[in-house]
């Protein structure tokens, strides 16, 4: 499996320890991405950087600050559901 990339100023170690959640990883980028933009329409999403925790994920699109989460399906997919303004923001709300 390939690895992912971690958030500038991040190591694996913060991110684990914010987030609680100690077999935290970084995932590759490779994999369909989308905004449940309920009401509105659904959303692609473009990853840059990928977390995964278990069965959910915190996903950093292209050329957009917010970070995304939602739940990573067997496909390798991920579909999500609420958006952070920043990081650690994202990492307590697991």
């Amino acid at each position: 499996m390939v690895e992912g990339h971690l958030p500038a100023g991040w190591t694996l170690d913060e991110i684990r320890n914010v987030s609680g959640d100690q077999e935290a990883v970084a995932l590759d980028t490779d994999r369909a991405v989308a905004w449940l933009g309920w009401p509105e329409k659904d959303e692609r999403l473009y990853p840059e950087i990928v977390l995964g925790f278990h069965g959910l994920c915190l996903v950093k699109p292209v050329n957009d600050e917010d970070w995304y989460m939602g739940s990573l399906n067997d496909d390798r997919s991920v579909d999500c559901w609420a958006a952070y303004s920043d990081l650690h923001e994202a990492l307590r709300g697991l």
